[in-house]
């Protein structure tokens, strides 16, 4: 069933959650989805570390596709406000079941016994569920899931069982078939879903002490803690300017509100950096909410794309009250999460310039590769002439200073030189004297000096001619 909003009537704010329609009204929209699922009693999907990081809150979120099809993405519902949920629908592992009747998911975990404590398996379920109900079954699938029991090897074996089964459309893919209507424009108490760049900005001006929320995967953390974040919130995630993505020869304009999943699918293979990125960029749950307009918000000196948008030399394009303009990445950083947005202005896209000539790569060391946050992440584009002299050079990292930074005086070096064993050591030496990071619980500063430097020697020995 769709939801709908009769014309000229003004519906209080509801959901759909497995099937039911759900009145949101007295909500607090700046609880997660998940404690709002415990408090309704449904236990099934599990806590484990609130923060995004352990899937154990997966559930499926219906999204309206460009052509108003609909799919199933999963999710963290730990990061997920409830300000957000009106019009929306959502599965939680419940739906699955028929009765005694196991969903197919469900059935291949038990065949594979994998399941032991039971504590992840609903996360597992439901990212696996989605996988199924699209055809998308690999050992990615639940990449954004930990298990600290079973181990992984009977889940991947129940995965490969799946999608060796012919998929056939139950009642749950069944719902997708109609045509989904655009998000409404409503809010649930302070928080509010415009559906237009104008409408948001009015908001905003209304509203001047209320923060943009856009996928929620970095100010979800805050409120999955309890923590306030603003006195009101405007989410710019049903805004369809925002979601526009366009491929030219010459460049890529990136709309703020893009999913990363999306990014990762559409832009593949046009921009080696980002394509390696993107690959390790948190799990599939966060990529699937996460956009490049919230990663340049909230302007984290550990942001992962942020050294690939400065090596790439993109621009970021904003609207406001006094109209729209265009900044330059290397200007757009100025502190420590301050940049040169104002904030009565959005972000509405982003540039990316194309040249086949361009050769960039990008590096991210972390403890664990994928889901976790970097020590140090690289990016680097170097063109060259037809004597393989540097011709063009941008050296980038995250990590290593209060804001995500070009080492600049690293880029004149190289320009003239070609890369012979010699000036890659230089360009070393050179890189360990550039920045000045800090020591944390991650890494101390003298490992992250030796990262800036060894990080590029490597991308001099795969990419130089």
């Amino acid at each position: 069933m769709i939801l709908r909003y009769p014309c000229g009537m003004t519906a209080g704010p509801i959901f759909r959650l497995n099937g039911e329609v759900v009145a949101l009204a007295g909500t607090d929209p700046t609880e997660s989805l998940l404690r709002w699922l415990k408090r309704r009693g449904l236990h099934g999907t599990k806590e484990g570390c609130a923060d995004g990081d352990c899937g154990a809150c997966t559930v499926a979120l219906v999204e309206r596709e460009a052509d108003g099809s609909a799919r199933y993405r999963a999710i963290n519902s730990c990061l997920l406000p409830m300000g957000q949920m009106p019009g929306r629908e959502a599965l939680t592992v419940e739906a699955l079941a028929e009765g005694a009747t196991l969903h197919p998911v469900q059935q291949a975990l038990v065949d594979a016994s994998g399941s032991q404590c039971g504590y992840c398996t609903p996360g597992f379920v439901m990212s696996l569920f989605v996988g199924h109900a699209h055809g998308e079954l690999d050992d990615h699938t639940t990449e954004g899931n930990l298990c600290r029991c079973t181990g992984y090897r009977p889940i991947r074996a129940a995965t490969q069982a799946l999608a060796a089964q012919p998929r056939m459309p139950d009642r749950l893919h069944a719902a997708l078939v109609d045509a989904r209507a655009p998000l409404p424009s409503v809010a649930l108490a302070d928080f509010h879903n415009p559906v237009t760049v104008e409408e948001a900005l009015a908001l905003k001006a209304r509203h001047p002490q209320a923060t943009w929320i856009a996928g929620a995967t970095d100010l979800g953390v805050n409120l999955s803690h309890g923590q306030a974040v603003a006195p009101a919130c405007i989410s710019l995630d049903r805004i369809e300017a925002l979601q526009a993505l366009r491929i030219d020869a010459q460049a890529v304009t990136i709309g703020a509100g893009v999913s990363l999943t999306r990014l990762q699918s559409a832009l593949a293979g046009i921009f080696p950096s980002l394509d390696e990125m993107l690959r390790w960029f948190a799990a599939r749950q966060v990529r699937n909410r996460a956009t490049l307009g919230g990663n340049l918000g909230s302007a984290s000196p550990i942001g992962d794309l942020l050294p690939v948008l400065l090596a790439l030399d993109a621009t970021v394009h904003c609207q406001g009250p006094g109209g729209t303009r265009a900044l330059p990445i290397e200007r757009y950083f100025e502190g420590y999460r301050r940049t040169a947005r104002a904030d009565d202005e959005l972000i509405t896209a982003i540039t990316l310039p194309r040249d086949p000539a361009r050769r960039d790569a990008a590096y991210k060391v972390a403890k664990r590769p994928s889901d976790d946050i970097s020590i140090v992440v690289a990016a680097y584009a170097l063109r060259f002439d037809a004597a393989r002299r540097v011709t063009h050079a941008r050296l980038a990292y995250g990590g290593v200073a209060a804001t995500p930074m070009r080492a600049t005086a690293t880029e004149s070096f190289l320009l003239g030189k070609t890369l012979d064993a010699p000036v890659i050591t230089a360009c070393v030496e050179r890189l360990q004297a550039e920045f000045t990071p800090i020591n944390d619980h991650r890494a101390s500063a003298d490992y992250r000096r030796q990262l800036c430097g060894s990080l590029f020697a490597r991308h001099a020995r795969e990419h130089a001619p």
